[in-house]
């Protein structure tokens, strides 16, 4: 499904729902970044999505990771919230969501990389490099955010 994103954008449409998601920070023992190349809007992002009825945040996170990488992670802490209600991502289904999404730390476990119907490429990447990919500017900040040392992971 295809997907516009909106910041701050006066002509964005209007919000019909709001739908609590996660991204995965998971970082290897050489320090590269797990990113996948997404389907939806053709960049690069941390893994990720949206929350389902009956199970908890962390197996959310756990859930995306594997769906969309391949990968088993463990859950290790927050690195972010972000609730922006000017930003809204329109989906080609007619769905306008507003921004929920929580920003975890997450330990590779096990697995083996693969892609899926959400992301065209699974790769480990350098933090030095992420500056050459296409990364949308609210993925950007959440990876910043995660490899910084604040002292809260709470965003707004």
């Amino acid at each position: 499904m295809a997907r516009i994103d909106y910041i701050d954008d006066p002509d964005a449409p209007q919000a019909n729902s709001v739908v609590p998601s996660v991204v995965a920070i998971v970082r290897d023992d050489d320090g590269r970044v797990l990113m996948i190349h997404k389907s939806d809007n053709d960049k690069w992002a941390l893994p990720g999505g949206g929350h389902e009825i009956g199970e908890s945040i962390a197996e959310t996170v756990v859930r995306e990771v594997k769906e969309e990488t391949g990968y088993d992670v463990e859950v290790v802490g927050i690195s972010g919230t972000y609730t922006n209600p000017h930003h809204l991502m329109a989906y080609d289904d007619g769905e306008v969501r507003q921004q929920f999404s929580i920003a975890f730390r997450a330990k590779l476990i096990g697995g083996s990389p693969r892609t899926s119907s959400e992301s065209k490429q699974v790769r480990w990447v350098p933090p030095m490099e992420l500056a050459d990919l296409d990364i949308h500017p609210s993925m950007r900040l959440r990876i910043k955010h995660a490899l910084s040392d604040r002292e809260s992971p709470f965003v707004g």
